[in-house]
């Protein structure tokens, strides 16, 4: 089939079906972020925990007011609901399988999901327990819809920084079986990377991945102590490294030195558009600094962050990108390939999925689009009868 003119998608929007089929990564989901309403009443129901609501739409939209309220602390009080479900090896196993299972119906051909697992140990299950029920779950999913996955282990920014430590070498025990990368999450504000130094150090001595949430709930300098202080491969959000630019009418005309170290070192940035919203790390989507990135060349991915609390999906992100900053087939399979190029699975699956999967399928999706698109031209040709 002949490939699609480049003119095409921006005359042609894409249909919400044909983004949904696009081979997808993700390299920015919170385990404890994204469960089904459904599996969310399920798992209560098992545990005898009070919810907010007793059917699925109601606590979906429950979620979602909650989480939209322009604060990172009060977009995170939900998760004290999911959190709670996910105590035994069970619901957790549960949890990591319908992860796969939904990113295989979302045309995710890779995922990364993180979570921090002593959240997870209040009935009982040691440390051990919690990673190897996930690591279960994401195996089995895997297996059956064929989505290849990371593991991220998450520490605390407000936790004591021997934790940290723990939890570091907590992923590398179990490096062989699926744990790809350490993460440092929660409120930026107070609570500086740099308190968990020693963590990072061991990462590093062990040639192991990692990732700091940074730029969301603080400016440039939380942006540059992960970088600089923390030696972090990626930057989870990354939002607020807009404050390194100069802008003059909507153009930059300036870039600091931060913004010129992460545009020219090539360091991924995990955006999630949606939820950068609703935690008022951006004030709307037309407004975030996606485009501005995108102008200057940086490496973007674009991730979900928590779908529940977000109300989102991968196919509604890449949608989102899509309406607001006119991105193109083209432009929406660079995403993809950025999100593969900046996993922390190894180098040769990295390329396999990149060749096999993602070129491979927007290739057939262009062709796909091309026939529709000559058809449609050859009708409009046909006189009426």
């Amino acid at each position: 089939m002949p490939d699609l003119p480049s003119d095409l998608p921006a005359a042609q929007p894409l249909a919400s079906e044909t983004i949904r089929r696009m081979p997808k990564v993700l390299l920015h989901e919170h385990l404890d972020g994204g469960l089904r309403p459904e599996t969310v009443l399920e798992l209560a129901r098992e545990a005898r925990i009070e919810l907010p609501c007793d059917d699925a739409r109601s606590l979906a939209a429950w979620f979602f007011e909650g989480a939209n309220r322009k604060s990172l602390p009060l977009y995170l009080e939900g998760f004290r609901h999911t959190i709670a479900v996910m105590q035994t090896a069970e619901a957790l196993e549960r949890v990591a399988y319908e992860f796969l299972e939904d990113m295989a119906a979302d045309g995710v051909v890779y995922a990364e999901t993180r979570f921090a697992p002593h959240f997870h140990t209040q009935a009982g299950l040691g440390l051990d327990g919690v990673v190897l029920a996930v690591l279960r779950g994401l195996e089995r999913g895997r297996a059956d819809f064929g989505v290849d996955y990371g593991l991220i282990i998450c520490a605390l920014r407000n936790e004591a920084p021997e934790l940290s430590v723990q939890l570091v070498e907590l992923a590398l025990s179990y490096r062989e079986q699926g744990c790809v990368g350490f993460d440092l999450a929660g409120e930026e504000a107070g609570h500086p990377a740099k308190e968990h130094l020693l963590a990072f150090q061991l990462a590093k001595r062990m040639n192991f991945s990692i990732t700091i949430h940074a730029g969301e709930s603080f400016g440039p300098e939380s942006i540059w102590q992960a970088l600089q202080y923390c030696g972090a491969h990626r930057i989870g959000h990354g939002t607020r490294l807009v404050e390194d630019l100069v802008i003059y009418e909507g153009k930059i005309i300036k870039i600091g030195s931060l913004a010129q170290y992460v545009l020219d070192h090539r360091i991924p940035l995990e955006i999630c558009l949606s939820s950068n919203v609703h935690t008022g790390a951006a004030e709307s989507i037309a407004t975030h600094p996606f485009g501005l990135f995108l102008d200057l060349g940086m490496r973007l991915t674009l991730n979900t962050d928590n779908r529940l609390m977000s109300r989102t999906s991968m196919s509604r992100e890449y949608e989102l990108a899509a309406q607001h900053f006119g991105l193109t087939i083209d432009d929406l399979e660079t995403l993809s390939l950025n999100g593969m190029k900046s996993a922390f699975a190894h180098y040769d699956q990295r390329c396999k999925i990149i060749f096999e999967r993602i070129k491979r399928g927007f290739r057939e999706l262009r062709g796909e689009l091309a026939l529709r698109a000559h058809r449609r031209r050859g009708e409009d040709e046909t006189p009426p009868a």
